[in-house]
């Protein structure tokens, strides 16, 4: 059946329309709006969502060549996420979904970057380890099957793809800071400053077994160093700060994931999230990949960030096994992944 999905958790709106294993359509509008304040504004965010909504809907269903009366399912992030913006999306939602007469569906945000790597037919099937990288989270997760999710850890402080926008403003670089730092870093040596790599004092027994992440410390390193640093300094060695703090970032992430694999075999590891975009994260995976035994599988760059076709994906599962959600669906941005 033709499912129409919207995603609006931040400062992306999106929908989508899925029908069987065919995505037939995956709007995306961001809001560059939020370059200017070096971070996302809320207040900004919601309004934009306003504004855009219906249009990028509209997008979606033209080009799957459908009417809305063709849609007879639809699907909503409702958490989580930013509350307005969220309020946007499950509010539209609520409506289309009440005038259309058809099913409505909240869909987990976190659970929909799980699906992200299912959006195409060659993904992996669980049991696998999931690794979930974006702005927000950075979630390390035993997929024992779909809707079945044990976590293993999860960041402490702040999230990987926090850690890069905040190394960026303290280098001087554009929002959103992943991708300027990692075009930065591929001119650096990595090897040039041992920055630190917190090790957290995590369980290792199999049943209780944690794996967290923390990288306060690590952006905290990066900004007592450049402050030591004139102009001058800061403009020789910033290709170089980028660079080994990207490594170190990227040896926590593979250290845990390492250890984790050791406790728990599985079949695959999937990356998820808008820093799995990160092209010397995804070697360096694959190389551990190889080095391990398992199979690693990463969405599209279009699926990494923030999208509703991995919405539709994870609503698709849940709708074919019978969950529906009323229409007094309300927004969770505190909500986890259970």
């Amino acid at each position: 059946m033709p499912l129409l999905a919207i995603e609006t958790s931040c400062d992306e709106t999106a929908a989508a329309v899925m029908h069987g294993a065919q995505l037939l359509s995956n709007t995306i509008a961001t809001q560059e709006i939020h370059q200017l304040y070096g971070g996302v504004v809320p207040e900004l965010a919601s309004r934009a969502h306003v504004q855009r909504i219906v249009p990028i809907v509209s997008k979606a269903l033209s080009q799957a060549h459908l009417t809305p009366n063709a849609i007879d399912a639809v699907a909503v992030t409702y958490g989580p996420g930013l509350i307005g913006s969220l309020l946007i999306g499950v509010s539209f939602a609520k409506g289309l979904a009440l005038q259309l007469g058809v099913p409505l569906l909240g869909v987990n945000h976190m659970e929909g970057h799980l699906f992200s790597t299912n959006i195409k037919p060659d993904g992996p099937e669980p049991p696998f380890l999931s690794l979930i990288i974006s702005g927000g989270h950075t979630i390390l997760t035993h997929v024992r099957a779909w809707g079945e999710y044990r976590i293993l850890g999860q960041t402490q402080d702040d999230a990987a793809g926090e850690a890069f926008d905040k190394v960026a403003k303290i280098l001087g670089l554009p929002y959103p800071g992943g991708p300027a730092v990692e075009k930065l870093a591929v001119t650096g040596n990595a090897q040039a400053i041992d920055f630190p790599q917190a090790r957290l004092k995590n369980a290792t027994n199999s049943a209780t077994a944690r794996f967290d992440f923390s990288f306060s410390g690590l952006k905290t390193a990066v900004l007592y160093y450049v402050k030591k640093l004139s102009a001058d300094e800061l403009d020789k060695q910033r290709a170089d700060i980028a660079a080994s703090f990207q490594n170190a970032l990227i040896n926590a992430l593979i250290e845990n994931v390492r250890s984790a694999y050791e406790q728990s075999p599985a079949r695959a590891v999937a990356l998820a999230g808008g820093v799995a975009c990160n092209k010397t994260l995804r070697q360096a995976f694959l190389k551990l990949g190889g080095q391990c035994g398992f199979q690693l599988h990463f969405p599209e760059p279009i699926f990494c960030t923030d999208n509703a076709a991995m919405i539709a994906r994870a609503a698709q599962f849940h709708l074919a096994n019978g969950k529906r959600s009323p229409l007094s669906l309300a927004p969770d941005p505190g909500l986890v992944l259970a």
